[in-house]
């Protein structure tokens, strides 16, 4: 039973009468109390109420989603009900309680309006409803366990880059007119000569067969591997602006993966800190995003030291052939977790590409100088840049293409390199 203030302030009146009379004041208690007690037992039982709950289609983070409640009441009075639907406060709740009229026999829909604040599947904690009577003094009050949850896909803010990165797509196919002609090499046709090609591309066979110079034209490669390697350990975990660096490493997962859906490549991804948290195996054609999208979903760093032998014994058995091998990490403990020796052994058989997302908050700490301790954090920001550069020229020396960007660009940075080494023949 919930007592409501109504009741509070008429039992506080009481007080007048106690200065008139002490019978007085007994017979104003039970008034009260009986007046109580008729509420309550004319109140709707909570037991006569039926709850069920809609199921929430999937939402972007940090865009709207709706749970829908159905309340069907069976029994004979009009159920006069306060109704709280609590979630995590991850799934951002805007409106979690709720005042409900429901006349016997019929239902009515309450609806919670959620704006998730992290990715996975946001569920909800209970859904309390109250019973009150028609004088609004007691109600009958329960718990019920009312299952619910809306799956928080990525933000995939980097969608913005999309159109820029297709269209250049589309002029290293050929399939534009350029300046500079697609490249590639793997051979796609015949044509005849015109001022501006390259005389290297001068099919002489066929221009003896024929009364015109004809040049080969080549197409870029195509079913080409692309393997994503992420580490969700610890140094995933490190906010890089508003977000997780993991949530960097998502985002671009997701551009070059829908890039490299429409430029004919099949994409792969491994990730793991000590243990594997997510594999896709090579995936081609209109899959490609659904299927990242699933995979990543459930991802949240791990506060544990990633064993980069173990991501890279994981890339090696995803492909056999030559791949490209996107491994987004961070660059800060590159040096003293073991990822050089990986690269090194990635690099030998695949094309390696290491991207990490920079935080662009340690450039303003590094040129404070007002008192002492801004000196102390400006020379250990000098200190682990320095260490960072010397990681990226020893990554630059085994071979392998080093980003190094803000989160809000990485994932555009990244596609850059894959669409460079795409015109340059090199996947």
């Amino acid at each position: 039973m919930v007592l409501s203030g109504r009741f509070v302030a008429l039992a506080a009146v009481g007080v007048l009468f106690a200065l008139l009379s002490a019978v007085a004041l007994y017979v104003w208690i039970a008034v009260v109390a009986v007046a109580l007690l008729a509420d309550l037992a004319a109140a709707a039982r909570v037991a006569d109420l039926r709850v069920e709950r809609s199921a929430s289609a999937p939402v972007r983070l940090h865009e709207r989603a709706e749970s829908e409640l159905t309340i069907t009441n069976a029994g004979r009075r009009t159920a006069r009900l306060a109704v709280r639907d609590a979630w995590v406060p991850s799934a951002g709740a805007l409106r979690a309680a709720s005042t409900l009229r429901v006349p016997p026999g019929e239902r009515r829909r309450r609806t919670t309006t959620l704006v998730p604040t992290r990715r996975g599947e946001r569920r909800n904690v209970l859904v309390a409803l109250r019973s009150w009577g028609p004088l609004g003094l007691a109600a009958r009050q329960r718990q019920l366990d009312v299952p619910g949850a809306v799956k928080v896909l990525p933000a995939f803010g980097s969608r913005r880059f999309l159109p820029e990165k297709l269209s250049r797509l589309r002029q290293i196919d050929g399939a534009v007119l350029v300046r500079q002609r697609g490249q590639g090499s793997e051979f796609d046709s015949l044509r005849t000569y015109v001022i501006g090609d390259d005389v290297r591309s001068i099919d002489w066979r066929a221009t003896a067969r024929s009364r015109d110079l004809v040049v080969r034209t080549w197409r870029p490669e195509r079913d080409r591997h692309i393997v994503l390697a992420v580490d969700t350990g610890r140094a995933s975990a490190a906010r890089v602006g508003d977000e997780p660096r993991l949530d960097a490493a998502l985002d671009a997962c997701l551009l070059l993966g829908a890039v490299a859906s429409r430029a004919g490549d099949r994409v792969a991804l491994v990730a793991a800190d000590v243990e594997v948290r997510a594999r896709l195996g090579l995936t081609g054609g209109r899959d490609v995003l659904p299927r990242l999208v699933g995979a990543l979903t459930p991802l949240e760093p791990e506060l544990l030291e990633t064993d980069p032998q173990l991501l890279c014994t994981q890339v090696l058995r995803q492909v056999s052939k030559r791949s490209l091998v996107v491994l987004f990490g961070a660059l800060d403990t590159a040096a003293d977790t073991g990822l050089l020796p990986a690269a090194r052994t990635l690099v030998t058989r695949h094309e390696l590409v290491v991207a990490s997302a920079s935080d662009p908050t340690l450039g303003e700490l590094a040129a404070r100088r007002d008192t002492s301790a801004d000196v102390y954090v400006a020379a250990a920001v000098e200190v682990g840049a320095s260490r960072r550069a010397q990681v990226i020229a020893q990554l630059s020396a085994l071979g392998a293409h080093v980003v190094d960007a803000p989160a809000d660009v990485l994932a555009s940075r990244v596609t850059d390199v894959y669409l460079d080494l795409k015109a340059a023949g090199r996947l």
